[in-house]
């Protein structure tokens, strides 16, 4: 069992950053693929960024590339989200997730086995 548990989220203006963080405890994640992923209501989960285990590839979705970047601190069961230029439109939920299966990058919020319980950000213009 993993317990996921998201930070950092908040309310910032256009353009404004922030950093999210995703604390794991019960057991080390270092062995699993890592994601972000976002939702607003009434909208299915959407995929925004992968790490993998190592942390040596990642995978992002395109509206947020070269705006944000997935990183993780394996010593500290940690894994990060930095978002830059920030847009209305990324103002959602934003959840953590681990996936057991090391063989691929999967981008579909079904293929992972843990989640943590969100943190809202909120971006206005």
């Amino acid at each position: 069992q993993v317990q996921l548990a998201e930070s950092g989220g908040g309310s910032v203006q256009a353009g404004g950053s922030l950093r999210l963080s995703c604390a794991a405890s019960g057991r080390t994640i270092s062995n699993y693929n890592m994601g972000w992923f976002r939702q607003v209501l009434g909208k299915e989960r959407e995929f925004v960024a992968i790490i993998t285990w190592s942390g040596g590839s990642t995978y992002y979705t395109d509206s947020v590339k070269g705006r944000f970047t997935i990183s993780r601190d394996n010593a500290k069961n940690t894994m990060y989200l930095h978002m830059n230029s920030l847009k209305p439109e990324d103002t959602a939920v934003y959840y953590c997730a681990a996936d057991r299966s090391s063989i691929t990058l999967d981008t579909q919020a079904r293929e992972y086995d843990y989640w943590g319980q969100g943190t809202q950000v909120t971006v206005s213009s």
